[in-house]
């Protein structure tokens, strides 16, 4: 989205009478992009879809508190991360089944998904991050995934650049060690 189109749709969104338009193309415009960022923390695709409902759910009602200073991306990506995260939390014993290897847990949870298409190693990856805390496997794949530059990561976080990075490299020494195991 260029930064005029942002600007018209912030615009929109501030009018009464053209802010369910804008926001039906904030919807379009952003659902994709979106739901592969909250597939990445919750790893399935209904619980991905279960979080994309709160997320524009969330979105919609505090319209009023967007006051357009940031990105249109960033304060979604902020509220997705956000739901996807308490989602986690919220669910952590529905997720492991009682057991106390959370990671198992989530590894048996990402092979049962019919809509996961990766192979032996995304698996691999895909525990290895899920053994990350929350913040480490969040920046790891607003970095790695969704390619994002440190600077915006710091908006949607609210945190510094030096900490994201440290964060970064923390994350990726974490996930190779682990994935040397299976070597």
């Amino acid at each position: 989205m260029t930064t005029q189109e942002e600007q018209q749709i912030k615009q929109q969104l501030s009018d009464p009478k053209t802010q369910r338009k804008a926001f039906e193309r904030i919807v379009r415009e952003y659902s994709e992009p979106l739901y592969w960022h909250v597939r990445r923390i919750v790893l399935t695709h209904d619980n991905a879809n279960d979080v994309m409902q709160n997320v524009f759910l969330k979105a919609w009602t505090h319209l009023d508190d967007f006051h357009g200073e940031s990105k249109i991306s960033s304060w979604l990506y902020r509220i997705a991360t956000n739901e996807s995260i308490d989602f986690i939390r919220r669910n952590k014993n529905k997720i492991t089944n009682g057991s106390d290897d959370v990671q198992s847990g989530i590894a048996n949870m990402l092979i049962a998904d019919t809509y996961f298409d990766g192979n032996e190693t995304e698996a691999l990856l895909q525990e290895a991050i899920s053994r990350l805390p929350d913040v480490q496997r969040t920046v790891f794949n607003m970095r790695y995934y969704d390619d994002m530059k440190y600077s915006e990561i710091s908006k949607i976080l609210k945190t510094s650049e030096g900490a994201l990075k440290a964060s970064y490299h923390i994350a990726v020494k974490k996930i190779s060690e682990y994935l040397k195991l299976f070597d």
